[in-house]
């Protein structure tokens, strides 16, 4: 297996189906972050999960004026540290984000987060995991 090249930020980029999330990370401020030491764990929407949030939402998320929400959307999908899904399975728990929320795991069968399914799991980054996600999850706002 060769080294890992490139950061959560370059292998988002990079997968092609997260340039919804990649721009928000932008937006937020938050690239410098996600390609920091770490490790971090990314639960990571697909651009086809923001697609079926509320019509405007995450329009209204990337204006200047929503930053900070947009910075607490995107860090409640963070969680420190590099955690595996064989680290989980067979295990239900809650996980602090670094949002500051918890976020609700249920590995009993397959990954659920927050009731968005985990669809592709453990997408290895040189500072921490990505586990693909169906669904954007929002913290109690």
């Amino acid at each position: 297996m060769s080294a890992k090249a490139a950061d959560i930020v370059d292998t988002a980029v990079s997968a092609g189906s997260f340039t919804t999330l990649v721009a928000a990370v932008k937006a937020a401020g938050l690239v410098d972050t996600l390609k920091g030491e770490g490790p971090f764990t990314v639960f990571a929407p697909t651009d086809e999960a923001f697609a079926k949030l509320p019509a405007g939402t995450v329009e209204d998320l990337l204006k200047p004026e929503n930053k900070d929400k947009l910075v607490a959307v995107l860090t409640y999908h963070v969680v420190p540290g590099k955690v595996m899904s064989g680290d989980i399975a067979g295990k239900e728990m809650m996980v602090k984000s670094v949002q500051g929320d918890t976020i609700d795991v249920n590995a009993m069968n397959g990954v659920m987060v927050d009731g968005a399914t985990v669809t592709s799991a453990d997408i290895e980054a040189d500072n921490g995991v990505i586990h693909v996600i169906d669904t954007v999850i929002m913290p109690g706002m």
